[in-house]
């Protein structure tokens, strides 16, 4: 297979395996933007202008046709420094462009925005680009640490915690992407006497904290998708450019490397339909990654729920532990994907000695004792923190069917007992395990039993669950991917779904 024949398709989902009902192209969170075609013949949107839809006069100037750059010729690629950010820190942008020219970053947040999906909050000057050393690779192990830096971005004290992307584009037109988080890490408010809670009780920095799963998406990172030395967990390329499998795949992946395509993650979209959503009705929100979480950069005790809202696979010892703690010390938990907490990984440095920036898990390799890194098989199943765990694929979308439907989650959803949600119930799918410990709880309901089929024909069942742990913390698994997409993205939105949400977040974060 030549290097002129690679496409994006054939290291995106059914490349890993998974199948992704929702993909909207590279930029699934905007709405209403003037549309343009890719090198492919694909439609994809430009950003919105909010400067031209207030009429006023272009903030930025505007590139006719802007075009995805690839991970053959990389017109344009780049990452950033870390995954997660400080309001009043930096953070660093890796670039390479070919040929080189100049080109510009463009940053921007993402959120509900009056429907516009993002806001954008900053512009580079124009700089000067450079064709960037050739990555590196120790076996199949790919890393671009040795780049230069190409453009710090000194993130204002004032900018709001959230989820942000640099859009990159060159003078010639070609567009690339880099996301990343601006944590929250702000000092405890000053406590108010007398005050509600009990004066042991630490001062909440917001109600709930969403946690951007970069640990998974890096785990599907193709980069370079070039027929040739990219490689993710899950596949590497041959001498003759074919995609091999998981057998053949690298156990370390590198996060200095920017992502494959137009530079965002498989199943980013998930987490930003969440936002958009929550933003949107004006939950009160901060964020942080999944890195965050293994660093113990995170205090669950300031939040009262963890929000994990996209696809979340993989975790590390600490990032269990962290969430074991914030469950067991009162922080609900809010899975709001399928197959989350599947595999158990590590968490390195880089060879320039950065923390965290080398991702390894050695899948069914096996350890010391032949057993492999799914926790379940390490003996800690995911099921004694989710209530339910991962039971497979979902080839073709199903509905989803209440049980359960006088719960107060269902509450004004409208929703009856056995009512199908169609195509709720797609991409993977958890279901309760009765050979399989459960969690200690004070409650547990199982609020969907659906059926579908299997990729070999076999007849399966989904399921949603929630328990209350004896803490008083909720903790919620949806079953499935396609329930973040039900909030706000256009076609596959339901209301009942949005107000099953509600309900459970509204009691999370109700204020006693």
């Amino acid at each position: 297979m030549g290097t002129e024949q690679i496409r994006r398709w054939q290291s995106g989902a059914l490349a890993h395996g998974v199948t992704d009902p929702f993909g909207q192209g590279p930029l699934p969170w905007l709405r209403g933007a003037e549309q343009y075609l890719d090198d492919e013949g694909n439609v994809v949107p430009w950003y919105v202008d909010l400067s031209v839809s207030r009429g006023e006069a272009p903030a930025r100037p505007h590139v006719p046709g802007p075009r995805t750059a690839d991970d053959v010729r990389c017109q344009v690629k780049g990452f950033a420094s870390a995954g997660a950010v400080a309001p009043g820190a930096a953070i660093d942008f890796r670039v390479t462009v070919d040929p080189p020219q100049q080109f510009t970053v463009d940053i921007y947040r993402i959120g509900h925005y009056g429907g516009d999906g993002a806001c954008h909050m900053t512009a580079s000057p124009r700089l000067s680009g450079i064709v960037q050393s050739a990555p590196l690779a120790a076996g199949r192990t790919v890393s671009c640490h040795h780049w230069w830096q190409s453009w710090r971005l000194q993130v204002p004290g004032y900018w709001k915690t959230g989820a942000y992307v640099a859009v990159l584009t060159t003078a010639d037109g070609y567009r690339s992407h880099i996301p990343f988080t601006v944590r929250d890490e702000r000092p405890p408010a000053p406590r108010r006497y007398p005050t509600k809670e009990p004066p042991h009780a630490p001062a909440l920095d917001a109600d709930l904290l969403l946690l951007m799963p970069d640990v998974t998406w890096q785990a599907y990172n193709l980069y370079p998708e070039d027929g040739r030395t990219g490689a993710s967990l899950y596949h590497a390329w041959d001498a003759e450019g074919r995609l091999l499998g998981e057998e053949e795949a690298p156990a370390t992946v590198s996060f200095d490397r920017p992502y494959a395509g137009a530079g965002l993650p498989l199943h980013v979209g998930h987490a930003y339909d969440f936002i958009r959503w929550a933003e949107r009705y004006g939950y009160d929100l901060a964020y942080a990654d999944a890195r965050d979480l293994h660093a113990g950069r995170v205090d669950p005790s300031r939040y009262r729920g963890l929000v994990f809202p996209g696809h979340d696979e993989y975790w590390s010892v600490p990032m269990r532990r962290a969430a074991e703690a914030a469950r067991d010390g009162g922080t609900s938990l809010v899975f709001l994907s399928a197959n989350s907490m599947y595999w158990q990984v590590e968490l390195g440095p880089s060879p320039a000695g950065e923390p965290d920036r080398l991702l390894t898990c050695r899948k069914r390799r096996g350890d010391a004792r032949g057993r492999s890194a799914l926790w379940r098989d390490l003996g800690e199943p995911e099921q004694l923190l989710l209530g339910v765990q991962y039971a497979g694929r979902v080839p073709e979308p199903a509905p989803l069917v209440v049980r359960n439907a006088d719960h107060w989650l269902w509450e004004a959803t409208g929703a009856a007992e056995g009512d199908e949600i169609e195509g709720l119930v797609a991409g993977e799918a958890d279901r309760y395990f009765p050979r399989t410990a459960l969690p200690e709880s004070t409650e547990r309901i199982l609020l969907a039993h659906s059926p579908y089929e299997d990729t070999e024909g076999r007849r399966r069942h989904q399921e949603t669950s929630l328990y209350r742990a004896p803490s008083g913390a909720y903790v919620f698994a949806s079953g499935t991917f396609a329930w973040s997409p039900a909030l706000d993205r256009p076609h596959y939105v339901d209301p009942r779904i949005q107000r099953a949400t509600a309900n459970l977040l509204d009691r999370i974060c109700k204020h006693d």
